[in-house]
């Protein structure tokens, strides 16, 4: 008898312990325990409590609306194992779960906790579930997940949805072998999901809904982890495309995704899976909507060519939009790029001839990167490509060369590799600024088909269209310029043929008249000029060409609709045609810039009147100082 009532008798920590919980409970009588003491381990057997021997292994409180806080001196219980207190109104600080060695499993969730100490996971080795959801925990400064968890090596089901988790994922999440089910949604999260997360065996990962800046990221982790059966990711920042390999998830059935940043095409693999519940809205999805096999399915407020599953987008857009995977999606592009008809005037950088077709291609320092995709050769109709100042790499497609009506194509300033396709059609090859290709790059036609001069395209902003360029070749005349280095005046000339019929002769063997002179000013004047030859797409048939005396060598023209800029620094000439003009013959057909020959003053210089010796009419616009 003696020996039995020693083992019945509850162990006195155990027993001080429980006592201080009661104790600090509003509505202790809810337990229904003894109110004049007792054993809790003895008999009869208290509500809640499970014992095992002397020793207090179970707590199980769930829903009974209680209200307090818990005694800062719980892990006393050193043989605790099971602890069920959700679905109550705890509060206040949790105490520290350090040295629960044989804890197994953990309910605290949906109370009032308010702070949890930093050593709350120490020691938890046993540890196989833990759910923390709905509680306020330091609300104002957030909190992160400790190194210590990832010494809780059983770990299987960790739920903390909605508690002020902050900051990024912990890597070492990933690398817990036994963890299935990781909810996390709800919280402050940032960054993107670790690589450590490759491969993982989680069943179940919700990352949903975080706040604040929200996770952000590619989520092509996750298609490595071939057990996920439910993939909740939605209400966040994630972008880039839909791994391919997701069609790996072949034990995947709710996937959620929608409100993100993710671009591209839907990947045949993922409409091939069969889910219960597929949800993309709210995206950036482009392309075709495919036949989805899933049971459920959304893809509302998303940019995709057509509305219904199935139907195809016209071929042009096709063509672009692989193009735009081919540059990893700038997000300009993305948010103008959408519909079916690329020329309606909502593609940014896109213009279209009459019969509506893709002609030009004009994108100047928009942020692509990445490589050029084949597909543009399907565009049969471009004529310009203007790709310069962007961070392009890898090789010009040999099938662009199949594009008949290219005349110029800009990839100055990229990274672009040798070898260069050879182009049978008489073009405009743009390639200076590319650190990997030399001046005459192996592959490359010599002059006259290519030339590696800048072309004709702005750098400050990019409009819809461009204006029509001469694909003549500008050739590089071998003699010095008669630039000194102590000009530091500037002269723009702007010369306006006005012809009455479209007439174009061989091009003029390139002439230079050095006029070296000196004056108080230091005023020189650059020595001759070449005139482009008209553009027989300008109804008017004027052409307007300035040059300019820098001792950089800078030469700007202007024409009737648009502007471009050649440098050279051996050369005072231009080059487009058969019209040869001294700077020496303008001063006297304009009676050396005379009052009298004035026409008119603009924002840039005054307009002079004056006619060549066979009769043509001319005007000379002599810019300002400082003008190019």
């Amino acid at each position: 008898a003696f020996a039995s009532l020693v083992f019945t008798v509850t162990d006195p920590n155990d027993l001080s312990v429980i006592n201080e919980f009661r104790k600090g409970l509003e509505n202790p009588e809810v337990l229904k325990w003894p109110e004049n003491g007792g054993d809790p381990c003895g008999s009869p057997v208290w509500p809640h409590i499970v014992c095992s021997g002397s020793r207090i292994q179970q707590i199980q409180v769930m829903g009974l609306g209680l209200k307090g806080p818990l005694p800062q001196n719980l892990n006393k219980l050193s043989r605790l194992t099971h602890l069920g207190l959700q679905k109550n109104q705890f509060s206040g600080k949790l105490p520290s779960f350090s040295g629960l060695s044989e804890l197994s499993f953990a309910y605290l969730d949906v109370n009032q906790f308010d702070t949890i100490p930093l050593d709350f996971f120490d020691g938890l080795v046993n540890l196989q579930v833990l759910a923390l959801d709905g509680n306020p925990l330091n609300a104002t400064s957030g909190w992160s997940l400790p190194n210590g968890l990832q010494d809780s090596a059983q770990l299987i089901n960790l739920r903390m949805i909605n508690c002020n988790l902050a900051g990024p994922l912990p890597e070492f999440l990933g690398t817990m072998s036994s963890l299935e089910v990781l909810l996390l949604s709800t919280n402050r999260l940032s960054g993107p999901i670790p690589g450590t997360f490759k491969d993982a065996v989680l069943k179940m990962l919700w990352l949903n809904d975080q706040s604040g800046d929200g996770m952000s990221g590619s989520i092509d982790v996750v298609a490595t982890m071939v057990s996920l059966t439910h993939l909740w990711l939605h209400g966040n920042q994630f972008s880039g495309k839909i791994p391919v390999e997701i069609g790996n998830l072949t034990n995947l059935k709710d996937l959620s995704v929608n409100t993100n940043n993710l671009v591209g095409l839907i990947p045949e693999s993922l409409a091939n899976m069969p889910l219960d519940n597929l949800d993309l809205n709210n995206n950036h999805f482009m392309g075709p909507v495919p036949k989805f096999k899933a049971t459920n399915v959304s893809f509302m407020s998303n940019s995709f060519c057509q509305t219904k599953q199935g139907a195809v987008c016209a071929p042009e857009v096709m063509a672009l939009l692989e193009f735009l995977d081919g540059v990893n999606y700038p997000s300009r592009l993305v948010e103008s790029w959408s519909g079916n008809n690329p020329c309606d005037g909502r593609w940014w950088g896109i213009s279209c001839d009459d019969n509506q077709k893709v002609s030009v291609i004009n994108l100047p320092k928009s942020n692509l990167s990445g490589t050029l995709s084949p597909s543009i050769a399907n565009l049969e109709s471009v004529t310009r490509i203007y790709l310069e100042s962007n961070n392009l790499s890898g090789f010009v497609p040999s099938s662009w060369t199949s594009l008949k009506s290219l005349s110029i194509l800009d990839l100055s300033n990229n990274n672009i590799s040798p070898p260069l396709p050879k182009f049978t059609t008489p073009l405009k090859l743009v390639l200076n600024g590319n650190p990997k290709l030399t001046s005459n790059p192996p592959g490359a036609n010599p002059s006259p088909n290519n030339s590696t001069t800048p072309a004709d395209s702005p750098t400050s902003s990019v409009p819809s269209s461009r204006p029509n360029s001469s694909s003549s070749v500008i050739f590089k005349p071998g003699e010095q310029s008669p630039e000194k280095k102590d000009s530091k005046s500037k002269i723009s000339i702007v010369v306006v043929p006005i012809a009455g019929s479209l007439l174009l002769v061989f091009l003029a063997i390139p002439l230079y008249i050095y006029v070296c002179k000196k004056s108080k000013d230091k005023h020189q004047a650059p020595t001759a000029l070449v005139v482009h030859p008209r553009d027989l797409s300008d109804s008017d048939n004027v052409v307007k060409i300035a040059i300019a005396n820098q001792t950089n060598g800078s030469l700007s023209t202007v024409n009737a609709s648009g502007s471009a800029s050649i440098h050279s620094g051996e050369s005072h000439m231009i080059e487009a045609g058969n019209l040869l003009i001294s700077v020496q013959v303008l001063r006297n057909v304009t009676k050396n810039f005379s009052p009298e020959n004035e026409l008119g003053r603009g924002g840039f210089g005054v307009v002079y009147k004056g006619e060549l010796d066979d009769g043509t009419q001319i005007a000379v616009k002599r810019m300002e100082a400082g003008i190019v």
